[in-house]
């Protein structure tokens, strides 16, 4: 039978806002041989919620053979409890230029109004609020390199740079993968997602309209 890895052991979190590329972090990692997850929307957020109001492990309720999780903001949040409770954790603060992170929140507001208008989209990321975004973004940013700060077991990357593999390899100590480095969930790999979402939503009411 397959042996049930030790939940409290140490993992890699990449604690970064979304929209600074924690989607090609995650099959970055992946790609690296590690089980990594990204987001997992509110069902996620939810057992983590009950492990932090309970005074429990945060990663209690999550599947114990992940290795890696970026993009859940509730566990980017608590680092410093994360690296109390998995001692011996890598964290990964993925950055971008911040009016370029703006901008690319603005448009992912502006195509989840579309999403919800085409009914393929039930969230609560539907405003922009620049002034609220940067407050957001100098204390997470600014918090992690100020507690992290002299520490080996953290990497600030900006993925827009077009480092390549080294940074995240050397720190992670794996050697370099043969394919080009993940480029996921860009603009134009959104806008493909709202028009197929829609062509979809468009065959189901044809569909529908046949058996009347």
């Amino acid at each position: 039978m397959p042996v049930t890895p030790d939940p409290r052991r140490p993992r890699i979190f990449g604690i970064g806002m979304n929209k600074t590329g924690t989607t090609s972090l995650t099959e970055a990692l992946r790609a690296l041989g590690f089980n990594a997850f990204h987001w997992g929307g509110q069902t996620v957020t939810d057992l983590v919620a009950e492990a932090l109001k309970n005074g429990r492990p945060l990663l209690e309720g999550l599947d114990p053979t992940l290795d890696a999780f970026s993009d859940v903001h509730i566990l980017a949040r608590n680092y410093e409890l994360l690296d109390e409770q998995y001692p011996g954790s890598k964290f990964i603060l993925t950055v971008r230029p911040i009016d370029s992170w703006i901008q690319s929140r603005t448009k992912h507001v502006l195509l989840n109004r579309e999403r919800k208008t085409a009914g393929t989209y039930s969230g609560k990321f539907l405003e922009v609020d620049e002034d609220g975004w940067r407050a957001e973004w100098r204390q997470r940013v600014d918090g992690a390199r100020a507690y992290f700060e002299g520490r080996d077991d953290f990497l600030e990357i900006d993925l827009t740079a077009g480092l390549g593999w080294d940074p995240l390899c050397t720190f992670l100590g794996r050697p370099t993968p043969k394919q080009e480095f993940p480029a996921a969930n860009s603009a134009l790999d959104r806008r493909k997602k709202v028009l197929a979402e829609a062509e979809l939503d468009k065959e189901a009411r044809e569909t529908a309209a046949e058996k009347w």
